[in-house]
């Protein structure tokens, strides 16, 4: 017998154990749901804490070591199934709206994407509706950004609105491609161009908002902050600004996308990583999350500063989203998400893989900054939280191929019961990884299955979209790859407290930004692109990059201690 097959079935072994048994069946189920984990994590917590306590279950393990693998399934069932369930639940919520539709379309309502009560669609009703500022901050010119400025400005809300695009100079290609388009529209929308200028104290996306708060029609009841990437519905922003009307008490509406993969690796990684939270997004109602591509807020807010919404943003703030829903949470204002507020969202397509990480390193630097010690607190937990379950994911994966590999080995070489002890229960476990597995790729389908029908409902006149072009092989390696570079990633964020985002680095202390540099062209690490709408940040075209992932990840891991002298 080899080495390698005592090594083999020596770790066959250890992974049969009870605590392997346990890690195994259970922490597999655990998806990057974040918020969802957290919530599960805290609560099991505070039932061993002020219930009987570690020591009291680590007695009764002991005592129950027999029946253990038993209990061990049972649990790990259990959240499976409880994740099944927010997958269900959002699903339903979705669907839920799709049935509303077809009602009203049976009952006469032929354009109930706009609205549910056709008396809704009276003049009378729509010349007094209030005043909206559309304000979308700019960066770069790519591939779909045309098409979604369309239907941004194309929108069939019947009261006044404005579309305010910023730009931060007239250098950027992005201005003078939405400057065409509005020359275009001149005599159907009130649309404009505004310059912002560099940021000095926040993120540029921040500082462009701001500008474009500070331009917007003093009459402007409430302004909606659209990423440039965001695809809206002919009746996006009615459905937004009739429920804001319905409950003032709403702090902020928001919505989230629906990832279109364009075919690569990179792309289906991207998806992978939104979807899960996409569960907390379809609600229907009250939410906790907040998503910054689509954010419709009282204008007044701003006007006045309420809750420090402006100085909060100006003074040192990175991410609009998660520096607004700290001031949401602080002073406990209510935030909703209307459950057609889903927007698909098409990806670059040619997202390789070294711009899929820069942008994963973007998402892990967000929880490095906070506003409050309650923030930070958060961010923290979630950090450690977010960073033990996406290994702990993988794990499982690892284990079931050296179950695989040593029952391959044991029945191959036909090893006889007094050369090797082999336990067949890591092909049990195997076989319960892959049914759970495919129940959570399921549970994935059915919740896309529904969106993208949801999309094709409010948007009868664009192109239908479609579940064929998804590789659901993809999104399972998609899974794995992302799990297993977020710890990664979340490291390097933590101990660089620095990220170049669209050519510019930004530089956190204390959680927020201290310090900001500009990526110079002529330099040979500048970026051409930004990383998800695969745009154009400079006047010419660049050519795409031409570096592996694995080159990329190796350039910024040597980075780790000189992050002012290199760009991802």
């Amino acid at each position: 017998m080899s080495s390698l097959d005592l090594i083999l079935f020596f770790l066959s072994r250890v992974f049969c154990s009870p605590f392997a048994v346990f890690f195994q069946i259970q922490v597999f189920a655990w998806q990057i749901n974040v918020n969802l984990l957290l919530f599960i994590q805290c609560l099991c917590a505070r039932v061993f804490v002020l219930g009987h306590g570690f020591f009291w279950l680590w007695e009764r393990i002991r005592t129950w070591h027999k029946n253990l693998n038993f209990m061990f399934a049972l649990q790990g069932c259990i959240i499976c199934l409880t994740l099944a369930l927010g997958w269900a639940c959002a699903a339903y919520v979705r669907n839920r709206e799709i049935k509303q539709m077809k009602g009203c379309m049976k009952n006469g309502n032929s354009f109930s994407f706009l609205s549910h009560d056709i008396n809704e669609l009276e003049h009378s009703y729509q010349v007094n509706l209030p005043r909206v500022t559309v304000i979308m901050p700019l960066k770069g010119f790519g591939e779909h950004n045309l098409h979604n400025w369309r239907s941004q400005i194309t929108s069939l809300y019947g009261g006044p609105i404005e579309f305010l695009f910023v730009v931060e100079s007239t250098e950027d290609p992005a201005y003078h491609a939405v400057s065409r388009l509005i020359a275009e529209f001149e005599d159907h929308v009130d649309a404009k161009v505004v310059v912002a200028g560099l940021s000095t104290t926040c993120s540029q996306k921040i500082h462009n908002q701001l500008v474009g708060v500070e331009t917007m029609h003093k009459d402007s009841k409430y302004v909606l902050f659209l990423d440039d990437d965001v695809r809206l519905h002919p009746g996006s922003v009615g459905a937004l600004t009739r429920e804001m009307e319905k409950n003032p008490e709403i702090f902020i509406q928001t919505g989230y996308p629906l990832d279109l993969p364009s075919g690569s690796l990179g792309s289906y990684c991207i998806y992978e990583y939104h979807m899960p939270c996409s569960m907390g997004f379809a609600t229907g109602g009250k939410t906790f999350f907040l998503w910054g591509g689509c954010m419709m807020m009282h204008a007044d807010d701003f006007r006045l500063d309420r809750y420090g919404v402006v100085s909060g943003l100006k003074d040192g703030g990175y991410s609009d989203d998660m520096t607004l829903a700290a001031i949401s949470g602080a002073h406990k204002r209510l935030i909703t998400s209307p459950p057609v507020a889903v927007f698909p969202h098409p990806l670059a397509s040619d997202l390789n893989f070294g711009r899929y990480w820069n942008y994963l390193r973007k998402q892990t630097f967000v929880l490095e900054s906070y506003t409050t010690n309650v923030n930070w607190i958060m961010n923290r937990a979630l950090f450690t939280t977010h960073c033990y379950l996406s290994w702990g994911f993988v794990a499982p994966y690892f284990m079931a191929m050296i179950h695989v590999a040593a029952a391959l080995r044991f029945y191959n070489k036909e090893f006889s019961p007094e050369e090797m002890t082999y336990n067949s229960g890591g092909l049990l476990l195997v076989t319960i990884l892959a049914i759970c597995t495919l129940v959570e790729l399921l549970s994935m389908w059915n919740l896309t299955r529904i969106e993208v029908q949801l999309c094709n409902m409010l948007s009868p006149e664009a192109p239908q979209l479609s579940l064929a072009s998804y590789n659901w092989s993809l999104v399972f390696i998609a899974m794995l790859v992302d799990n297993f570079l977020y710890p990664i990633s979340a490291f390097r964020s933590h101990f660089s407290q620095s990220i170049n985002w669209s050519g510019i680095r930004y530089y956190l202390k204390d959680g927020k930004i201290s310090k900001i540099e500009r990526t110079q062209r002529s330099k040979d690490m500048s970026p051409v692109f930004t990383d998800l709408g695969g745009k154009h940040l400079y006047g010419k075209k660049g050519m795409p990059t031409r570096g592996s992932f694995l080159s990329s990840l190796s350039r910024s891991l040597a980075q780790w201690h000189q992050p002012k002298k290199f760009d991802n």
